[in-house]
């Protein structure tokens, strides 16, 4: 892991919550997303499947790029065979590029490549490197990558399905793979988080929190964005 100045900033403001999309008023999307914002939150998180790593085919790099925002990108990549859609993805802006472990065979390319390509928002901000871990995936595969990464995002569903409830295991692995990588990177915990268990995933020391539904409910954005960022403040 490299130190750089989104490395510094994103460890100095955790935790904090990413803002999935996939259920926000497309409709109505940049109002939606200066709500968000207005409420405290940073980072907006984009879920690209290509509906063969996971059932679920949503978009791509176009659409990434296409939403103009001053939020941070945080792209998740849920897709097979990454290496060739990082260039196309970086360009569209991406500020955090995560990668699934199970996705290639050769996961270090990845991370190599991801390592020479430079932010198109800002280049003195870095892009950090993620790897996201499958609610069965064994967490001893993070520790031969632990030089090429920023990041480390454990999914507490299996990918590609919607309304999925949190696993209860994701606390233990939590734990676990704290003590496995201590403050070398960001941790980061995906799928399932809902108002009822936003402060208690907080409390088990996640430095990003990644919410959508909970937040575009098709209600109330703005009220369900400060609920959540106050309960991780808490």
């Amino acid at each position: 892991m490299q130190s750089q100045p989104l490395f510094d900033q994103l460890r100095a403001a955790s935790p904090q919550i990413s803002v999935g999309m996939l259920t926000a008023d497309w409709m109505a999307l940049g109002a939606e997303l200066k709500l968000i914002e207005t409420a405290g939150v940073r980072l907006l998180h984009f879920d690209v499947m290509d509906g063969n790593f996971c059932p679920m085919m949503t978009f791509g790099a176009p659409v990434v790029a296409g939403i103009k925002t001053p939020l941070l990108k945080d792209v998740h990549l849920m897709i097979d065979e990454p290496l060739t859609k990082l260039e196309s993805h970086v360009a569209a802006g991406a500020d955090i590029v995560t990668v699934q472990a199970e996705s290639t065979r050769h996961i270090h390319r990845v991370f190599q490549a991801l390592g020479k390509m430079t932010n198109f928002n800002d280049p003195k901000r870095g892009i950090l490197r993620g790897l996201a871990l499958n609610p069965g995936t064994r967490l001893e595969s993070v520790e031969p990558l632990l030089d090429q990464l920023e990041l480390v995002l454990l999914l507490a569903v299996n990918p590609g399905w919607g309304g999925q409830k949190f696993i209860p295991s994701t606390s233990a692995r939590l734990a676990r793979l704290k003590q496995m990588v201590g403050d070398k990177v960001l941790i980061g915990v995906d799928g399932g988080i809902t108002r009822d268990n936003i402060a208690e995933v907080a409390q088990m020391g996640a430095d990003i929190i990644v919410t959508g539904s909970a937040v575009f409910d098709g209600k109330s954005p703005l009220e369900n964005a400060r609920f959540m960022v106050d309960a991780i403040r808490k």
